[in-house]
C-alpha cells in the first residue's frame, strides 16, 4: 500500500479531517466519527479537500485556514448508510480498474503511486464496514481466496491444440505450399506473431465478467485456475462496453525477467528451490492450491486469440487484437499480415530483432493463416491445426570474456570445470557462468582464461561455451592444464583427486569431502528421492559447515531445536532458519522413513540406479536387505558370466523367467536368449554397493533408525497379469493433472517400462501439452501416441 499524503488523512476522495495540537479544543464535524480544527476557528459543517486538484487548503464553509496549520488524524471512519457507501463503493471500484489498466496494460499511469493507495485503502476500509457489499469480482479480492484442495477440471469450449514446431525457413516455405496447394487459386493472408515462452491458458467472459480460467492441460479438459487468474492484476474483471455475451479467450501467462530474478533471489534467501527460467516459475506459480501465494508472484499475461464466442462478428485474426485492446485485455503490441511467402519471412526476421525488448519471453514466431473461413476448409490434424505453425528461432549467440574457471565438486566426487564470464544478456536473462564439462572439452576447444568465447543457451536455457573466438585471443590468455590449476588437489577439502578414464573426468577420492556430503544431502532430500523440503542449498551447506549432518542419514537424528537454531548467516549477520522453518522440515524427515522401497533406492545414489531401475528392483523385493542380497541380481550376473564363457545357462535363465524377471528375447539374431529387468552392469553395481564397508553401514543405520520403507512387490504372477505388462512408454509434454514422475511411477507399478527416447519397439508415447521432438519422432515411426485421457484408461 502506498503512503497517504502527509498531513492529510484521507477517507474519501474528497474529504479529510484534520488534527491540531494537543491543546486545540475538539470540535465535532457531522459526517465524521471524530474530527478536529484549529482554536478560534468557527464550526464546521465538514472539511473539503481536493485530492484530485491538489488543493493547498482546507475548505470550510464559514472559513477557509492554511493547510499547513492542521496535523493529520490517523484513524478515522465516514458515516454513511448502506446505499451510500454501496454508491460510494462502485465509484470507487470503477476508478481503481481504471488506473489498473492504464498501469498495467497501456503503461501509461495518470496518478501516483499515494493516489492510488488512497483509493484502495479507502475501497479495504468502507468493505470492512459494509462486509455484505464485498463482491467476488471486487479489486481488493484479488489478493486471493481460501486454499483449493485440489484443482477442478472443466472441459474447453473448443480444443486447445497446441501448434507444429518448425526449426527451418525452409519447412515455413512447405507450409506455405502446403496450404496454397489445399486451397488452390485463392489468396491466403497470414499473420505473423511472437510465440509466447508461458503457460497457455483459456478465459471465459459472460457478458463481460470473468466466469473461468483454465490451463491447455490436454486440449480438451484443464485445470480450474480461476481463483488464481484473478490475483493477475493485468486480468479485469469486467471487459470494457461492447464485450460480447460469451467470449472465450486465449493466451500464455508469463513472468517477466526482473520479476523472475527477484523471485529466485528471495526464494534463495530463504533456502528455497530455484525455478529454472521464467516459463518454470510462471508454470509452478499457477498450480499453488493457495491463491494468496500467486498474489505475491510477478505474473502478467498477454492474449491473442478467441476461442468460442457468441455475439462476436469478426472474419479475420488480424480483428482480434484491436478488439482485445478496445475490451481492456491486454495482447501483443507487435503482429504483422502477409500475403507472400517473401513477406513472411521478412516479418520472421523483424521479430527476431525485437523480441528481447519484450515483457515476456519468445523463443518463435507464429504464423496463422488469417481468415477463419479459410481455417475450417484447411482443418485440423489429431494434434494441431493445419492452417498454423511455429517457427522456433536458433539458440542466440553472443561473444563475452572468460575471466576465470574454477571447479565444482558433485556428489560423487566428480570435478567439473565451469567458466566464469563477464556477464552478458543471452535469449533475455544475464549469463555470468557456463559449463566446460570436463578437460578433454577445454583442450579440444582451446579455451584459454581471457580469451573472448562465444556462448549460446542451448534451448533457450542452458549456458554453454561454444567456441573461442581465437582473432581475438589477448597476449596475457593463460592455457588450462587442470591438475596445475588445482593444485594437484580437491579446491573443497583438499584430499587428493585422480583422473577417472571412464568418465574423462578427475575426481577428489575423500568420500568425506564437504562439498560431495552437501551434494549427497541434497541429492538425498530432493523430490523424485526423499522430497525432504527446505533441506538443499545454503541449509544442506550450512548443516555440513557446522558438523550437524555427515552423512544423509544424520538428518533423521535431527532436532526441531537444532534446526531452528541453525545460522544460515555470518558470525556478523546471523540469520537462523526458525522454529517454523524446522518444524516444517522435520515432519518431512519423518514422513521419509515409510516412504516407498523405490524412492529409497534411489535416494541412497547407488551408482548406475536411476527411478526407472529403482522402480523395476522395487516390483521384486519386498525390502532394501531383500535388494542388498538379491538371488535375482545374482542370477542376472551368472547368466551373463556363463553366456560369456559358452556354458549352459538354461536353467538359470528359466528361473529368472519363472520369477518374472526376464523374458525370452524376441530377436531371431539372439535366439535363446532372455531380456532381463536390469542387465549384469546395474546388477554388479547395486550388489556391489551394498557388499561395500559404507553400504553395510547404510543398512545398519537405517534399521537402528527404525526405517521402514513401504514394499511395492508384486507377485510373479500378478505382475504377467498387469495391465501395463511388457510395454514400453516415453513421456513428452506437459500433462493436465499429474506430474511426468507420477505418471512413470503407476506405469512402472503397472508392468510397464518408461524410457527417454522414441524408437520402433516404443509401445505408446504418453503426450501432454506443448510435447517435444519425441512427439515428431513418433508420429513419423507410427508410434502410437495418446494423452492422458486415453491413458487413465488403461490404468
Amino acid at each position: 500500500m502506498r503512503n497517504s499524503e502527509p498531513g492529510i488523512s484521507a477517507t474519501t476522495s474528497t474529504q479529510a479531517v484534520f488534527v491540531p495540537p494537543p491543546s486545540t479544543p475538539r470540535m465535532r464535524s457531522p459526517g465524521f466519527t471524530s474530527s478536529y480544527c484549529m482554536a478560534g476557528a468557527p464550526p464546521a459543517a465538514s472539511f473539503l479537500y481536493d485530492f484530485g486538484k491538489k488543493s493547498k487548503r482546507c475548505h470550510c464553509p464559514t472559513n477557509a485556514l492554511p493547510l499547513p496549520r492542521f496535523r493529520a488524524l490517523v484513524s478515522c471512519r465516514i458515516v454513511m448508510d448502506e446505499k451510500e457507501a454501496a454508491k460510494r463503493i462502485e465509484h470507487l471500484r470503477d476508478e481503481i480498474r481504471k488506473h489498473d489498466r492504464l498501469y498495467y496494460e497501456e503503461a501509461a499511469p495518470v496518478i501516483s503511486d499515494r493516489d492510488y493507495d488512497r483509493l484502495y485503502k479507502e475501497l479495504v476500509d468502507l468493505e470492512s464496514q459494509f462486509p455484505d457489499l464485498v463482491t467476488p469480482d471486487s479489486p481488493t479480492q484479488r489478493v486471493g481466496g481460501k486454499p483449493l484442495k485440489a484443482f477442478g477440471q472443466v472441459s474447453h469450449l473448443l480444443p486447445m491444440l497446441s501448434l507444429d514446431n518448425t526449426y527451418s525457413e525452409e519447412e515455413v516455405r512447405n507450409f506455405y505450399a502446403r496450404i496454397q496447394r489445399l486451397l488452390p487459386d485463392e489468396k491466403i493472408p497470414v499473420v505473423i506473431e511472437p510465440k509466447v515462452d508461458g503457460v497457455a491458458v483459456s478465459l471465459i467472459y459472460e457478458s463481460g465478467k470473468l466466469r473461468q480460467a483454465a490451463t491447455r492441460g490436454d486440449g480438451n479438459v484443464g485445470d480450474d485456475i480461476t481463483q488464481n487468474i484473478r490475483t493477475i492484476r493485468s486480468v479485469p474483471e469486467r471487459l470494457r462496453d461492447g464485450a460480447p455475451k460469451l467470449l472465450e479467450v486465449r493466451g500464455e501467462v508469463y513472468m517477466d525477467r526482473k520479476g523472475f530474478e527477484k523471485l529466485n533471489d528471495d526464494r534463495k534467501k530463504q533456502s528455497l528451490p530455484l525455478f529454472a527460467n521464467p516459463r518454470n516459475a510462471a508454470a509452478g506459480s499457477l498450480k499453488q492450491l493457495d491463491p494468496a501465494i500467486v498474489a505475491k508472484r510477478p505474473l502478467g499475461i498477454v492474449l491473442y486469440g478467441t476461442g468460442a464466442t457468441e455475439g462476436l462478428d469478426i472474419e479475420v485474426h488480424s480483428e482480434v487484437f484491436p478488439l482485445l485492446k478496445k475490451l481492456g485485455l491486454p495482447t501483443t503490441e507487435w503482429w504483422r499480415v502477409a500475403e507472400s511467402l517473401e513477406k513472411i519471412l521478412d516479418a520472421i526476421h523483424e521479430l527476431d530483432g525485437i523480441r528481447h525488448k519484450f515483457a515476456y519471453q519468445t523463443d518463435g514466431a507464429v504464423v496463422k493463416v488469417n481468415s477463419f473461413a479459410q481455417r475450417e476448409r484447411l482443418g485440423f490434424t489429431a494434434k494441431s491445426p493445419r492452417w498454423a505453425i511455429a517457427y522456433k528461432y536458433a539458440a542466440e549467440r553472443v561473444q563475452t570474456r572468460l575471466k576465470d574457471i574454477i571447479i565444482q565438486v558433485g556428489r560423487t566426487g566428480i570435478l567439473t570445470p565451469v567458466a566464469v564470464l563477464e556477464p552478458v544478456l543471452v535469449s533475455g536473462s544475464t549469463v555470468g557462468r557456463a559449463t566446460l564439462h570436463n578437460e578433454d572439452e577445454i583442450k579440444r576447444k582451446d579455451i584459454r582464461i581471457g580469451d573472448t568465447v562465444v556462448i549460446e543457451k542451448a534451448g533457450e536455457v542452458i549456458p554453454a561455451v561454444v567456441e573461442v573466438v581465437k582473432s581475438k585471443r589477448p597476449r596475457s590468455a593463460k592455457p588450462f592444464h587442470f591438475s596445475e590449476h588445482i593444485h594437484g588437489k580437491c579446491p573443497v577439502c583438499g584430499g587428493p583427486i585422480r583422473r577417472d578414464p571412464e568418465f574423462v573426468a578427475w575426481r577428489c577420492e575423500n568420500l568425506h569431502c564437504p562439498a560431495q556430503t552437501t551434494r549427497r544431502v541434497e541429492f538425498f532430500a530432493a523430490r523424485g528421492a526423499l522430497d525432504i523440503e527446505s533441506v538443499g542449498g545454503i541449509v544442506a551447506d550450512k548443516l555440513v559447515e557446522r558438523g550437524l549432518v555427515r552423512e544423509p542419514l544424520d538428518l533423521f537424528e535431527l532436532k526441531i531445536e537444532q534446526l531452528a537454531k541453525l545460522n544460515l548467516g555470518t558470525e556478523e549477520a546471523s540469520r537462523v532458519f526458525g522454529e517454523k522453518n524446522a518444524t516444517k522440515a522435520i515432519h518431512a524427515i519423518e514422513r521419509a522413513r515409510t516412504l516407498p522401497v523405490s524412492r529409497w533406492l534411489f535416494a541412497l545414489a547407488i551408482p548406475d540406479v536411476g527411478k526407472t531401475t529403482a522402480m523395476q528392483l522395487a516390483r521384486f523385493h519386498d525390502t532394501i536387505e531383500d535388494v542388498a542380497d538379491s538371488p535375482l541380481l545374482r542370477d542376472v550376473l551368472d547368466y551373463q558370466e556363463k553366456r560369456d564363457q559358452k556354458e549352459p545357462a538354461k536353467e538359470t535363465a528359466e528361473r529368472l523367467i519363472k520369477a518374472g524377471f526376464a523374458k525370452r528375447s524376441r530377436s531371431k539374431a539372439a535366439k535363446g536368449d532372455i531380456v532381463t529387468e536390469v542387465g549384469p552392469v546395474i546388477a554388479g553395481s547395486v550388489l556391489d554397493f551394498f557388499a561395500s564397508t559404507a553400504g553395510k553401514k547404510i543398512l545398519r543405520r537405517m534399521k537402528e533408525l527404525g526405517i521402514e520403507p513401504k514394499s511395492e512387490k508384486v507377485s510373479a504372477k500378478k505382475a504377467a497379469d498387469l495391465p501395463l505388462s511388457g510395454k514400453t512408454f516415453v513421456l513428452t509434454g506437459i500433462l493436465p493433472s499429474m506430474t511426468r514422475e507420477e505418471a512413470t511411477e503407476k506405469i512402472e507399478a503397472l508392468g510397464g517400462h518408461v524410457t527417454g527416447s522414441v524408437s520402433k519397439k516404443t509401445d505408446y508415447v504418453l503426450a501432454g501439452a506443448e510435447p517435444g521432438s519425441k512427439f515428431d519422432k513418433a508420429k513419423n515411426l507410427g508410434v502410437k501416441i495418446i494423452d492422458e485421457a486415453a491413458f487413465r484408461k488403461m490404468l
